[in-house]
């Protein structure tokens, strides 16, 4: 039993340094010019194939954070290797995913922008289909606020790291459940992660959630979790449970979009995604949710128009 909390503390250490490495800007510097401008890219090596990748405009900071960066995942890297080497010393054998769950994980990268898109829109982002797309892919945009841009690029680390491979063979839990909302909300809260101790408001209602408590947050986690009800409408009860609870300082509706596919995507089942045009729709379902009633009105809303199957 020792040996198999173990193995689980080091995968979940390995996940940690994986999704920092994949958050680092990093690689051999190029500097072009062009019109008198400079420009900063990186080249670097990913599943054996080079690639190329623009970093922004050059500026002495910039260009040092960039061999920092070096730095640091040469690090990470190192303590990645020291992980490996103790798993294999405890015999531990890579699980793999089946056929279905490695086609769901294909299913989601496909929509990965979309997606996103309709997150940013759900949480009142200003952004356009192609501007979201352009930030995903580390191109610039005009006209979008500093704070609105890093929301989109939380989105797409945190994404990136619940699609990993180990995250994915994971439990949907309450460990990481506050991992996601760290990635969401890096940048914003020093408190990211972490569940909250003040209390907060909702537009639009007179409602007002409890102060969370983590003992009770994961027996009813539980609860919703061991539901003998379909793998779609489990998924559903943990994103409404999660949404509803308000257990974090800000950032709950990403977060909970993201764990209820985590645990839909590890079943091989599909993504939810709420559509874009139906937003508004969709929050004054949630409102009604919130205050105790039409719970079952928004479940079917969600499973009929923001659930896509495979």
């Amino acid at each position: 039993m020792e040996e198999k909390i173990e193995i689980m503390n080091l995968l979940q250490s390995k996940q940690v340094l994986e999704h920092e490495l994949q958050s680092l800007v990093y690689g051999s510097v190029e500097v072009r010019e062009n019109d008198s401008n400079k420009y900063i890219y990186v080249h670097y090596r990913e599943d054996g194939v080079a690639l190329t990748k623009y970093v922004g405009e050059y500026s002495e900071e910039l260009y040092n954070l960039v061999l920092n960066n070096n730095i640091k995942a040469k690090e990470i890297k190192k303590q990645i290797r020291a992980i490996n080497k103790n798993l294999k010393q405890l015999n531990y054998i890579e699980e793999e995913l089946s056929e279905k769950v490695e086609q769901n994980i294909d299913f989601a990268k496909r929509h990965l922008v979309d997606t996103i898109y309709k997150q940013a829109i759900l949480e009142g982002v200003v952004t356009t289909f192609a501007d979201t797309e352009n930030i995903i892919e580390g191109g610039k945009v005009n006209n979008m606020t500093s704070e609105d841009i890093l929301k989109i690029v939380n989105l797409k680390h945190a994404w990136e790291f619940i699609l990993n491979k180990n995250v994915i063979l994971s439990n949907t839990n309450f460990a990481l459940l506050c991992e996601i909302n760290k990635i969401v909300e890096e940048g914003f809260y020093y408190s990211a992660g972490k569940i909250r101790s003040v209390p907060v408001t909702i537009g639009g209602t007179k409602w007002k959630p409890d102060l969370p408590i983590e003992s009770v947050i994961k027996e009813e986690l539980e609860e919703v979790l061991s539901r003998k009800v379909s793998d779609v409408d489990k998924s559903i009860g943990i994103l409404l449970y999660t949404m509803k609870k308000q257990i974090f300082i800000d950032g709950n509706k990403r977060t909970a979009v993201i764990f209820c596919n985590h645990y839909l995507i590890s079943k091989g089942k599909g993504i939810i995604a709420i559509p874009a045009e139906l937003t508004e729709e969709f929050k004054d379902f949630l409102i009604s949710y919130y205050e105790g009633k039409d719970e079952e009105q928004i479940k079917k809303f969600i499973k009929e128009k923001c659930y896509m199957k495979i």
